[in-house]
């Protein structure tokens, strides 16, 4: 049943890259994840490559956030299913810096990308938005929200890359494509 969720994630993100444009990215490999990571309420895992680290924040016990000191994916999580599109727009207000350190305007590459695959509703949405001073070094962000909720879980991941790396590096790509494909609820 494990490897039908993964295989079900992977034809998913491949699906929703393809309906993003990013289609030729696919022949990129992604690195090795080789660590696998288990959120703490045990409700789903996810693998990361080995360099990254994972935390738990401080302020929210649903949370959890991995990266490698230049891309950051955050993990927000809750038990029950919550109304999808609601917690999409909650989670996409999920942002580096708080609101009066950035501009108003976000530039969308697409928004509410809907599917359905067994239990669960997807909803996923991309932007980028620009911070009045550099976070790691960079001002433009791109952000990806891509929520699920259905048998009895509510997911959010949250993928942040710097706009240049993300237009310049397929491997960058190909990893968060992969990190999302290798969710697997439990």
């Amino acid at each position: 049943m494990r490897w039908a969720r993964r295989l079900l994630w992977a034809s998913l993100t491949l699906v929703l890259a393809a309906a993003s444009g990013r289609a030729g990215d696919r022949g990129k490999a992604p690195p090795p994840l080789a660590r696998e990571h288990r959120h703490p309420t045990g409700a789903f895992t996810f693998r990361t490559p080995e360099s990254w680290v994972v935390q738990e924040s401080s302020t929210d016990p649903n949370a959890l956030q991995a990266g490698d000191g230049s891309l950051v994916v955050r993990f927000l999580y809750h038990a029950g299913e919550q109304g999808y599109d609601s917690l999409h727009v909650s989670c996409m207000l999920d942002r580096l810096a708080g609101p009066m350190a950035q501009e108003p305007e976000v530039k969308y590459e697409y928004e509410f990308v809907s599917s359905v695959s067994g239990h669960h509703r997807s909803l996923d949405s991309a932007f980028q938005i620009r911070y009045d001073a550099p976070i790691m070094g960079h001002q433009v962000w791109r952000q990806r929200t891509f929520t699920v909720v259905g048998a009895g879980h509510s997911l959010c991941v949250i993928s942040h890359v710097p706009a240049p790396v993300w237009k310049k590096s397929r491997e960058t790509r190909a990893l968060l494509d992969a990190v999302l494909a290798s969710v697997t609820f439990r």
